[in-house]
Parts: C-alpha cells; sequence; structure tokens
C-alpha cells in the first residue's frame, strides 16, 4: 500500500532536508488516506487542461496532498506528466514559488531538467522570476541539474536571471521614489545571478540567437550594477572574457551606443579597468569611440577611449 511507501524513502530521501519546516504527518496520512478513497481517474488522471490532481495541489500550496498525490503518480510513473503548457508539478511548484514542494518532488525523483513548452526548465523559472530559496533546492541537487540548458529562444538559466535583473533595475529607475518592493526584487534577482555563477554556470555562454554573453546583455541595458558584479568576479581570463564579440561587437561597442544613459561612463570606465580594447573593430569596421553621441559628452568619452587605447599598446 502507499503508506508503506514513505519508510522506504530512508532519511537522504525525506522531505524535510535543508528545507523550511518538517511536513506536517498527521496531515500527510489524511491526504493519503483521501487520495485512497478518491476516484482512480481523479486521483491519477489528467483533466481537459491536462493537470493532475497533483498539479492543483501544488498550485495551491497544499504539500502534504502534493507529497501524497505525488507518492501515488511515481507508483505508475507519471510524476511529470505535462499539462496543457508543457509544465509537470515541478514546473508549476518552481512558478508558485513553493520552495518546500519543489524540494519534496525532487526527493521523489521528478526530472529536474523537464522543460515546458518554451524549453523554460526549473532553472530557467526560478531565474526569470527572481526566486532564490527555489533556485537553491534546484542547485542542491547537482550534479543532476544542467546549468547549461537553452530554453528556445537559446538561453540558459543565467541569461534569463541577468535579462530580469536588467527588467527590474530599469522599472526601479524609471520610477520617481525609491520602489522598497521593487529593490527587494532586484536584491533577490541578482542573489540568482550569484547562486548560478557559485554553482558553476557559466559566463562564457552566449545565447544562441546573437551570441551576447551575460556581460553584453547587461551592458546593452545599461545595467551597472550587474556589470560591476560580473566584473567582480574572479576569471582567469577576464580580459578575454570581457572582449568577447557577439555579431562583431564587443561590450565596449555596446556601452559606447548607450547614448544618453547616466550609467554609460562607468560602465566604459569598468570594462576599460578589465581590459576591454578599444581598438577591436566590429564587423562594420568601426571602433567603440566611432560609436559614440556626438556633442561633448562624445568627446569627452572618446578622450577616455582614446587614452586608453594609446596605454594599452
Amino acid at each position: 500500500s502507499m503508506s508503506s511507501f514513505w519508510p522506504l524513502l530512508g532519511p537522504s530521501h525525506s522531505p524535510q532536508v535543508s528545507f523550511g519546516s518538517p511536513m506536517d504527518m498527521a496531515k500527510l496520512e489524511e491526504a493519503r488516506m483521501l487520495l485512497r478513497g478518491m476516484d482512480y481517474n481523479r486521483a491519477t488522471g489528467q483533466d481537459e487542461d491536462g493537470d493532475t490532481i497533483l498539479h492543483i495541489y501544488v498550485a495551491k500550496g497544499l504539500r502534504e496532498y502534493a507529497f501524497a498525490a505525488a507518492e501515488k503518480l511515481r507508483s505508475l510513473d507519471k510524476l511529470d506528466a505535462k499539462e496543457h503548457k508543457g509544465k509537470t508539478a515541478l514546473l508549476v511548484a518552481v512558478a508558485a514559488n513553493q520552495p518546500e514542494i519543489v524540494q519534496d518532488l525532487l526527493s521523489l525523483e521528478a526530472d529536474i531538467n523537464a522543460c515546458d513548452v518554451n524549453g523554460q526548465t526549473a532553472l530557467h523559472l526560478a531565474a526569470h522570476y527572481g526566486f532564490p530559496v527555489v533556485l537553491q533546492a534546484i542547485l542542491s541537487n547537482r550534479p543532476a541539474v544542467n546549468l547549461e540548458a537553452r530554453n528556445f529562444e537559446g538561453m540558459t538559466p543565467l541569461h534569463c536571471a541577468a535579462i530580469s535583473h536588467s527588467a527590474t533595475m530599469k522599472a526601479l529607475s524609471s520610477g520617481g521614489l525609491p520602489d522598497v518592493a521593487l529593490q527587494g526584487k532586484a536584491a533577490e534577482k541578482l542573489s540568482c545571478v550569484q547562486k548560478l555563477l557559485s554553482s558553476g554556470a557559466s559566463l562564457l555562454s552566449q545565447e544562441i540567437k546573437s551570441n551576447k554573453t551575460v556581460l553584453h546583455l547587461a551592458v546593452k541595458e545599461g545595467n551597472v550594477e550587474l556589470v560591476r558584479y560580473l566584473l567582480r568576479t574572479s576569471l582567469p581570463n577576464m580580459k578575454d572574457f570581457v572582449n568577447l564579440k557577439a555579431h562583431g561587437h564587443t561590450a565596449l561597442h555596446m556601452a559606447a551606443g548607450l547614448h544618453g544613459n547616466p550609467h554609460q561612463e562607468e560602465i566604459l570606465r569598468l570594462l576599460l579597468s578589465k581590459g576591454a580594447d578599444p581598438s577591436i573593430r566590429n564587423l562594420e569596421n568601426d571602433q567603440a569611440a566611432h560609436l559614440l553621441q556626438s556633442g561633448h559628452q562624445g568627446e569627452q568619452l572618446k578622450l577616455m577611449l582614446k587614452r586608453r587605447s594609446g596605454s594599452s599598446r
């Protein structure tokens, strides 16, 4: 019977390892009873949206009920059933920011690298939404988790985390007064970038559509906070990383194109300090200096690039 299944998991699979509060065992028993008495199709089948009872319990955050349903589906090899958008119960748990349920499903061996109709894995979704605790729950299952998985846009979870952080930083800078909720969200999203990198996600990965690294993505959006963070990481070949090209453009070319952005000069200085080479030309044969705005500020920045160009030879 299902009730004898729990002890067989053994201590290493116990869902209360390391995350939040232990499960309510009385409630778990109650949930198992309910599922045993439930109509078989309802307990094990999928509705017109492809949802199983597990998807529904997960979306509602009902941890013990989700665990009991997961046990039952697992015994039928249906733990990774997908609803109409291709989401397994694990992906629903991630999107609902339910770290304990994520941990529980992984302890029952849900497929950690399953993806939805957009190619988004659990890691992509946690990075996109900026859920560091969920992200940590997924990352604690290395090496099973694929840090370099590509969604159908050709992006890794690290690319998604960077783009998402930039969007929040942009919303922050466009508001008048400091928005505490947005500041908190920005911090959570930066924390996701940090966790991915410290777990071994590659800074050098280029997204497939335009070959941008996470640095190109941050510079292009004028996201000085993320640029600062990325350039502080200890990379043995930092200079090569800084001068990587995305369709011919280095990060310095992209920074030169940030006309009127309040962080343009600081981003240029940061890149130069880490070995960005102003003499590199893009596919149109332009150096970064040629892409600067006209007028006084452009001239000042051009002098800065020229001085560096002279000193780097």
